[in-house]
């Protein structure tokens, strides 16, 4: 993590308390980062975006607009966090009240938060997972899982690049790509 702003960019409205932000970076107005955040290399953090103390994102995340990421929060390398997505981090939330510890948040490597969607505390949500707009997850999402609705459910499986994969009788297939296998996996190579 690089400590000096001109490896980074800083947008002159937003407002960046932290000193652990990486090379490339981009962080943009109206949005506040608070001091004990850690944002890793190019990762893009859009407009009207809330960044508390303990939480972690890892390199080339994008978040979106009009996104609050509250404590408790990890999101490793390649994740995208699309605009108004919400995440609680108190399953009993009460005024005035304060957790010593929040429930850890996991977002895996490459996951993909549609728009709007509820992300409720202590969930991990597996790598290459899609999470569609508005769906609202309240348990744990699987590896390349497509969930969607109200609870989130597994309505099928999702490629590396994102599109959604095809049952053959010997396996998966992805349309986008050409990809081809009996499962999906983060050594996949799609020609997408």
């Amino acid at each position: 993590m690089n400590e000096t702003a001109t490896d980074w960019f800083l947008h002159p409205q937003g407002l960046c308390d932290s000193r652990h932000v990486g090379r490339g970076s981009r962080i943009w107005a109206f949005t506040h980062v608070l001091p004990g955040a850690r944002i890793g290399l190019d990762a893009n953090i859009c407009d009207f975006v809330f960044v508390e103390n303990d939480v972690v994102l890892g390199d080339r995340v994008t978040v979106k607009s009009h996104v609050a990421l509250w404590d408790g929060l990890r999101v490793e390398d390649d994740v995208f966090i699309g605009p108004g997505v919400q995440f609680a981090n108190d399953k009993t939330p009460r005024s005035k009240r304060h957790l010593a510890t929040y429930p850890t948040t996991t977002l895996r490597q490459g996951a993909s938060i549609g728009a709007g969607a509820v992300i409720l505390p202590g969930v991990e949500i597996g790598c290459y997972a899609m999470v569609a707009a508005g769906a609202v997850v309240s348990r744990d999402v699987p590896p390349f899982a497509l969930v969607r609705g109200v609870p989130a459910r597994k309505v099928g499986l999702v490629c590396i690049c994102g599109a959604t994969l095809k049952a053959e009788p010997e396996g998966y297939s992805c349309p986008a790509g050409g990809w081809r296998g009996s499962a999906p996996c983060a050594e996949m190579r799609c020609g997408r």
